[in-house]
């Protein structure tokens, strides 16, 4: 066996989960093409199989953030459209040639590249040009958008595949620059439509975006953490009950012993206990992803059914916990640090919202040497 099999620690994914959220999506958006943003190896659920998950249950096609997580999804015998969200170094544009990628473009100089190497290889390569209506983080000026889209129009062996912008403020649904990007953007699709040009797919929700705002959903939505059952902030919380979350974090108890009223656990001995207590190790840590601020909180993690508060600082690769409260309990015992458990759960919010971060930071942090279990 793996030493990863052997780990008192893991994550399980439910991809049954996945691929309903994604179904959701699709009947919530249609006509318009859900595409899946899979970047951050999944936020964190794993880019493979919720890449599948997601074309199985009517994705149209998959958003990364990088070169190589394209490429592994193609190793992977992932065939759908992938589309890199940002403009790449020059260096990368033969390999995402070579791995039928779709760029992004926001320079004559990434244009140029890109170019350059389809016509080496012969072949046309498909792009989607990015508009800064107001995020101001990547992206064409929009006053320079329909020079860089004719250019793109011009090249040789290249063609355009979509127009797309991203939202500052997606999930404050009635932030005024809502209406200002959108309006922004409006104008640059008209300019380009005006010079006969076909703009191609055209996007500009991401999930905040695509619950909340109709009107930005254009012919095609990219949904990342909504697919995941997760939030995308406190503004568009109320929009996301019907989605179901994916990941559950989960380990064994690898040590129990008895402590007196007065004494406290871990470094610092900073939280002491006012009776006597029973405290259980269990072995992952903040190498793991697990908040080293969350002992601060009172947060709890489930034990039997129960919920058993975290009794001192969260270490790099232990926790400990008070389970003083729960009868029995044992090496081996599984504890549950987010998932459900009985009738009790714990969510990616109750850690996002304990630590004062959002889930997308959560997820994507649970490191990489705790096991993937898909369900």
């Amino acid at each position: 066996m793996t030493s990863s099999a052997t780990r008192w620690a893991w994550v399980e994914v439910d991809t049954t989960a996945l691929q309903h959220n994604v179904v959701r999506l699709c009947e919530l958006v249609a006509p318009s093409e859900v595409w899946t943003v899979v970047k951050a190896d999944g936020y964190g659920h794993g880019a493979v199989q919720v890449a599948r998950a997601a074309i199985a249950g009517g994705a149209s096609g998959l958003c990364v953030a990088l070169v190589q997580e394209g490429v592994r999804l193609r190793e992977a015998g992932v065939d759908a459209p992938i589309l890199i969200l940002s403009e790449q170094p020059p260096v990368q544009a033969p390999d995402i040639v070579r791995h039928g990628l779709i760029a992004t473009i926001t320079s004559h100089e990434g244009l140029a590249s890109l170019n350059d190497a389809a016509t080496k290889a012969g072949v046309e390569a498909a792009v989607h040009v990015k508009v800064d209506s107001g995020m101001h983080r990547a992206g064409v000026d929009p006053h320079n958008a329909v020079d860089l889209v004719s250019a793109v129009h011009r090249a040789g062996h290249l063609a355009l595949a979509g127009v797309f912008t991203h939202f500052a403020c997606a999930d404050e649904p009635h932030h005024e620059a809502n209406a200002r990007q959108l309006a922004t953007f409006n104008v640059v699709l008209d300019e380009i439509r005006g010079q006969g040009i076909d703009p191609g797919v055209v996007h500009a929700a991401n999930s905040a975006t695509t619950l909340a705002m109709p009107s930005a959903r254009f012919n095609m939505v990219r949904t990342g953490i909504v697919t995941y059952g997760l939030v995308p902030g406190a503004g568009v919380a109320e929009l996301c009950g019907e989605f179901t979350p994916a990941l559950s974090v989960k380990a064994r108890v690898s040590a129990v012993r008895m402590i007196a009223a007065g004494d406290a656990v871990s470094y610092g001995l900073r939280r002491a206990v006012t009776r006597p207590s029973t405290i259980a190790t269990v072995p992952l840590g903040y190498a793991d992803g697990v908040p080293r601020a969350l002992w601060a909180t009172a947060q709890d993690v489930l034990v039997h059914g129960k919920r058993c508060p975290i009794a001192g600082t969260v270490t790099m690769d232990q926790l400990m916990v008070d389970v003083t409260d729960c009868d029995g309990v044992q090496p081996g015992d599984v504890v549950t640090l987010i998932g459900t458990d009985n009738n009790e759960t714990i969510t990616v919010s109750d850690w996002s919202s304990s630590v004062g971060t959002i889930d997308y930071e959560i997820v994507c942090g649970i490191s990489a040497r705790m096991e993937r279990r898909y369900l």
